[in-house]
């Protein structure tokens, strides 16, 4: 029998390593067992640990400006053998890399990302995955693409501060100093949203307030990128509104496609392809995954979403383990899962639950070998 572990984190209290080390142990005390580990991710929190387990790759370390401009230490994935760069952008242009009195995106850029970006060609990247999540940005990607010698000028041809407060007055984008080598190189974007570039649905409307705009920056902001739109439209030949996830990381997504020509990409199914993860499910019995939280949002662009897509195709049986459900059985039934529990289903409360999380996943895979494998 064949068994594949699949899971991701629960968040705060257990990786998807120590999911598969703990699980493993116990399925591979089961004669004619074969158990693979499979940790997966969707681009949040940890996603550059699952990434460098299949690639194995070094960590490297720069210094590169916050999105304020000061200085910080930055890392990202380097894989010399595959000459692919992971990195994250909320390593450098994030929320986290600022205190909250410090977040103002009318101010922010993205400058520091394109330094990472920069960085990893000097190392000899061909090909770069960049993981979109967290920003503390509402620029376009006009920081980012500052760094790799993009110019934006105003309407007297004077250059502009790349923050989000500028979009509204970039008349030319100038490209004359960009670095010769972004053409070579493969980009792939890790992007969970849909969201387009501007309205109401758009970068600034939906996720600008989370990052210290008030209602008039979010208005400015709003009107900067849809201004900067037909820039961006008229220089690359693009029409950037249309583009699902152009909004993503206040508008880095529409910025990632014009200046770095990339491709967006739901994070599951980035990772997925880095793991070879439909190949290595092939012939499997069981694929047993989880994490922390199962509802509705578990299934819009996540681990669990992309689990069972690849199942479904090639007719796995899928066990699942969550922290806590909050669907009905018929639910999880239709959604294609065969077997699931719930830490909540036994612990006395959520301290316990989140305490001894490791006992609980133990609990749960013995009750899944005497209730489904020894049956």
């Amino acid at each position: 029998m064949k068994i594949v572990l699949a899971p991701d984190k629960f968040k705060g209290s257990l990786t998807g390593f120590e999911f598969c080390h703990g699980v493993a142990s116990i399925l591979e005390s089961i004669e004619q067992v074969e158990v693979i580990k499979a940790p997966l991710a969707d681009g949040g929190d940890g996603t550059i640990d699952v990434v460098n387990y299949y690639l194995n790759g070094e960590i490297i370390c720069v210094e590169v400006s916050n999105p304020i401009g000061n200085p910080i230490s930055a890392h990202y994935l380097y894989a010399e053998s595959s000459k692919t760069a992971y990195i994250e952008m909320a390593e450098a242009s994030g929320l986290k890399c600022l205190a909250t009195e410090e977040q103002r995106c009318m101010e922010t850029t993205t400058f520091g990302t394109g330094q990472l970006i920069l960085h990893a060609i000097d190392q000899g990247a061909q090909h770069i995955i960049l993981g979109i999540g967290g920003s503390a940005t509402n620029d376009s990607g006009i920081g980012m693409a500052t760094a790799l010698g993009y110019r934006f000028l105003d309407q007297h041809k004077h250059e502009l501060k790349p923050i989000g407060k500028s979009l509204t007055d970039i008349t030319t984008i100038d490209d004359t100093l960009v670095d010769s080598r972004l053409k070579h190189i493969s980009f792939k974007i890790a992007c969970d949203v849909t969201n387009p570039l501007y309205g109401p649905d758009g970068a600034a409307y939906v996720y600008a307030k989370q990052k210290g705009a008030s209602t008039a920056d979010i208005r400015h902001l709003d009107q900067g990128l849809q201004r900067f739109s037909t820039v961006l439209n008229r220089h690359f030949i693009l029409n950037v509104q249309n583009i699902k996830g152009a909004g993503a990381a206040g508008g880095l997504g529409a910025g990632a496609v014009a200046f770095l020509k990339g491709t967006l990409v739901p994070g599951i199914q980035l990772i997925k392809d880095i793991a070879q993860f439909d190949t290595l499910i092939q012939d499997a019995d069981w694929i047993i995954t989880g994490e922390g939280h199962l509802d509705t949002q578990t299934l819009s662009g996540k681990t669990l979403q992309g689990v069972l897509t690849s199942a479904k195709k090639q007719h796995i049986n899928v066990a699942a383990f969550f922290g806590h459900i909050d669907l009905e059985q018929h639910n999880l039934q239709d959604l294609g899962i065969t077997y699931a529990d719930a830490i909540t289903n036994h612990a006395e409360d959520l301290n316990d639950a989140i305490r001894r999380v490791t006992h609980y996943v133990d609990l749960m895979t013995r009750a899944f070998v005497n209730q489904v494998l020894r049956k």
